[in-house]
């Protein structure tokens, strides 16, 4: 059948299994919005910024597995979801951002709103194309969708010239193709069986790749047949249930002391889907030093490149544990637990929640609805939802580790609120809430389930943490000075505002914030904390994990 372009990329989604898409419309995306709208078999969730449309497809994916989907006009429309695609691009999240740009015969004149989006987003996309011949918009959307959600998953964007979404041609129908993950070597897989019965004190460090390859189950099984302490990255946390005994915590610069210590005296690290970044391998000459070190990753680029291993597997973390598992025999460690649980004694002992912030996260975490997703911006309040919010099931916990960006976190809370049609829970800083907060009225107006924990310090609280340690208490710039009532500022967009000033408050105020939410009635809850409260234990840039042992003293 013969379709207009704008008709045949609805219909290429629809192909993907496509159900929403986050966007705003400008004047190269008319066709596809009169499509769309012609259609109305696709969601669209108009945001207030394209900055949050991509935020919300990046959420979306990564709250279900799917690829997440944006529309932006072109020009600034364009430029604005650059920075949440360059989230995605650090965090391996598959996205499909879709552009309109001008006319064939306007191209290269520097008309108005024309931008060269694909020379932009070189750097931070798996790929990107620009179509300008009707005839290959099909093939040009299903690959997109192929290289989003294939390999090291990632961001795509596909500009559409306005000609292109106007001309007419044939289109027939095709189902997405097969993805064939990368069969593991078996030579490579040899070695790594012989290193793994060598060991006898391993440790596993998950990241990311464990829940982008679907394989958190099998990392338990494999985990637990060679009865193996796992340690998890950010962007790993909820890769194994925090509730296992297996489970050590978070590892890396404001990682447990559990962790840390177990790091220290393993003699093989099994490192499954994580490219040991400097928040991990914090001194990557003495990170691994007289270890064995088993790395398998998908992305061949990532193997050697920060930390060099002994054996290194280029494949999917699934595979390799799928073919694994039933080569390695049934192990006992109990020397090798009771080292550990020693570790735990003394991480109970340094481990503070004396704060208020910690009281909130730890409270809001027993009493949030099951399966919430967790969201949180970049900073102190991140640290310490990662330490102290527990999470025991992937996909429940999306935060920006690679790129760190700041204002990240409402526009990804909405995309999970749709994902997994549950109620999400963001926690967020004042400094991150205020580069973003206009998506509030996204989701006051979509009737989102989300309630945001928003830690008002009054500063830039990490910043101001390095500035207290590093930098003699010369805080510049970093007192936000905002004399803003949270609770007006939210009930001015029609959500539900509270507060929360002291220990006694929180039970109370969270189960009527959890209670509303559900109702559809977003809740944003002023958590009034201290400036002074930090994120502990912490170590100090270029150092090793022996550091981590003493906790640094607050100046």
């Amino acid at each position: 059948m013969k379709l207009k372009g704008a008709d045949i990329l609805i219909n290429c989604l629809l192909e993907q299994g496509v159900d929403t898409v986050f966007g705003y419309p400008g004047g190269t995306v008319l066709d596809i919005y009169d499509a769309l709208y012609r259609n109305g078999k696709i969601n669209h969730i108009l945001t207030a910024h394209e900055q949050g449309a991509a935020h919300a497809a990046d959420g979306y994916a990564r709250t279900t597995g799917k690829v997440g989907v944006c529309f932006a006009t072109s020009g600034p429309g364009a430029t604005n979801l650059v920075t949440g695609i360059a989230t995605a691009y650090m965090d391996s999240v598959p996205l499909v951002a879709v552009t309109g740009n001008v006319g064939l015969s306007l191209l290269g004149r520097d008309s108005f709103q024309e931008i060269d989006i694909c020379g932009i987003t070189i750097p931070i996309t798996k790929h990107n194309f620009i179509v300008k011949d009707v005839k290959d918009l099909a093939e040009t959307v299903r690959k997109a969708f192929y290289i989003a959600n294939s390999g090291r998953k990632g961001p795509v964007l596909i500009d559409i010239l306005k000609n292109v979404q106007v001309d007419e041609c044939e289109y027939t129908p095709a189902k997405p193709q097969a993805y064939a993950p990368l069969a593991v070597s078996k030579e490579k897989l040899a070695e790594t069986v012989k290193a793994i019965k060598a060991s006898k004190k391993p440790v596993i460090i998950a990241g990311g790749g464990v829940i982008s390859s679907n394989a958190s189950p099998l990392l338990r099984e494999f985990a637990e047949k060679l009865d193996c302490p796992v340690t998890y990255t950010l962007m790993g946390k909820g890769c194994i249930p925090e509730s296992s005994p297996l489970c050590l915590g978070m590892l890396g610069m404001h990682g447990t002391v559990t962790s840390a210590k177990t790091l220290i005296a393993a003699d093989t690290i099994i490192a499954l889907g994580t490219r040991f970044s400097d928040r991990v391998a914090l001194n990557r000459d003495k990170f691994a030093a007289e270890k064995t070190v088993i790395h398998v990753d998908i992305d061949n680029a990532e193997l050697d490149k920060n930390v060099t291993s002994e054996i290194h597997v280029m494949a999917d973390v699934g595979e390799t544990l799928k073919t694994l598992i039933p080569l390695i025999d049934k192990t006992e460690r109990k020397d090798w637990r009771c080292v550990i649980e020693g570790y735990r004694k003394e991480n109970a002992r340094k481990t503070d929640v004396s704060g208020l912030a910690h009281k909130i996260i730890i409270a809001a975490s027993k009493l949030a609805p099951a399966d919430s997703p967790l969201i949180t911006d970049v900073g102190q309040h991140q640290m310490w939802a990662a330490q102290h919010y527990t999470v025991n099931s992937p996909r429940l916990f999306c935060s920006s580790g690679g790129l760190g960006t700041m204002g990240y976190g409402l526009g990804a809370a909405i995309g999970a609120a749709f994902g997994t049609k549950k109620l999400s829970v963001l926690v967020t800083g004042d400094g991150c809430f205020g580069m973003n907060l206009n998506e509030l009225m996204t989701a006051v107006t979509q009737r989102v389930p989300l309630v945001i924990l928003l830690m008002d310090n009054k500063v830039l609280g990490m910043v101001r943490q390095w500035q207290k340690i590093f930098y003699s208490r010369r805080f510049s710039q970093t007192n936000l000075n905002r004399n803003i009532d949270y609770v007006k500022f939210a009930e001015s967009f029609g959500a539900k505002g509270l507060a929360i000033e002291n220990e006694g408050e929180i039970e109370s105020v969270l189960k009527e914030a959890f209670k509303t939410a559900e109702k559809g009635l977003p809740v944003l809850v002023d958590c009034r904390i201290s400036s002074d409260e930090n994120v502990l234990p912490m170590i100090k840039p270029g150092q090793t994990y022996d550091t981590q042992l003493e906790k640094m003293e607050e100046n």
